[in-house]
């Protein structure tokens, strides 16, 4: 069927105005990691990374705030993945298409979109208060149960959407040669599942890593001269991490700090792209296994 000219015009409108929004974005981002790439690489050091914060800019370093962040990363990681795979497998392969199912599906898909700053509040009164005698109140554990909660719903719709993408014909095929359900999900689904399921988990955690506001709200601490030992006890110490450190130096008047402040960004940013790097790695690595 031929296009009347007004449809081409309009198709070719269409198509400068998607550009000119893509390439709008772009050039704003280009713009602002140059500005933060010019202030902050000069101060990009080994020394930097290694030192604690100080009172003096040019002595200040991240290392309390970087650890903090791998400490509540490999956390939340532990705390959000099983739980919301287990609700994933759930809801897709046990619950049925019942009331219950559709009405928890369509709270997770809100909480989802619910402002971080909401599940900070909710962690101050739950992980921080409540749980005093378990948590010790402003620690590492209740950072990563508050972060916990906000990715929770991330990986619920990720592994749903990867689980949901297995064909009806794998299942069939194994219920036929006499598996049971768990052994068909066991075996079969969640292999196949598995790189969505690990892509939308570090997502979901890219986005932690990044966040300030529900962990200022439960009062992670700005200045942080220790590392948190490594065990149990470890857990209930007070912790500050990249972006409330980040957060701090740039509320200074100082400029020294404002140079640090870039030079945190910068590593800040680094973190992502690896965590990003790693998902697109996971995920072509495990399709090609299971290619295989």
């Amino acid at each position: 069927m031929r296009r009347s000219k007004r449809e081409r015009i309009l198709d070719r409108a269409l198509h400068w105005v998607g550009l000119g929004a893509t390439l709008s974005g772009l050039l704003v981002l280009a713009v602002l990691l140059i500005d933060v790439g010019l202030d902050g690489l000069p101060r990009l050091s080994w020394e930097f990374l290694t030192s604690y914060p100080s009172r003096r800019p040019e002595q200040a370093g991240i290392l309390s705030a970087l650890v903090g962040s791998l400490w509540l990363l490999v956390l939340t990681a532990l705390v959000a993945f099983p739980l919301g795979v287990g609700a994933a497998i759930y809801l897709e392969e046990y619950a049925g298409r019942t009331w219950w199912s559709r009405w928890v599906e369509v709270n997770v898909a809100n909480l989802a979109a619910v402002p971080s700053i909401i599940y900070g509040l909710l962690g101050l009164e739950i992980f921080v208060r409540a749980l005093f005698p378990v948590t010790n109140g402003r620690s590492v554990l209740s950072g990563a149960l508050t972060m916990s909660l906000l990715v929770l719903p991330i990986v619920v719709l990720a592994a749903r959407e990867a689980i949901h993408s297995v064909p009806a014909s794998i299942r069939e095929a194994a219920y036929a040669l006499g598996g049971t359900r768990w052994q068909v999900i066991r075996d079969h689904v969640l292999p196949l599942a598995l790189p969505g399921i690990l892509t939308g988990t570090i997502l979901a955690l890219s986005r932690a890593i990044g966040e300030t506001a529900p962990l200022i709200t439960i009062g992670a601490l700005t200045y942080i001269a220790f590392l948190p030992p490594l065990s149990p006890e470890g857990l209930r110490t007070p912790f500050t991490v990249l972006p409330i450190q980040i957060f701090n130096w740039i509320s200074r008047p100082q400029k020294g700090f404002h140079v640090n402040a870039a030079a945190g960004i910068l590593v800040l940013l680094a973190v992502l792209l690896l965590m990003n790097a790693t998902a697109i790695y996971l995920r072509h690595r495990f399709q090609r296994r299971l290619e295989i």
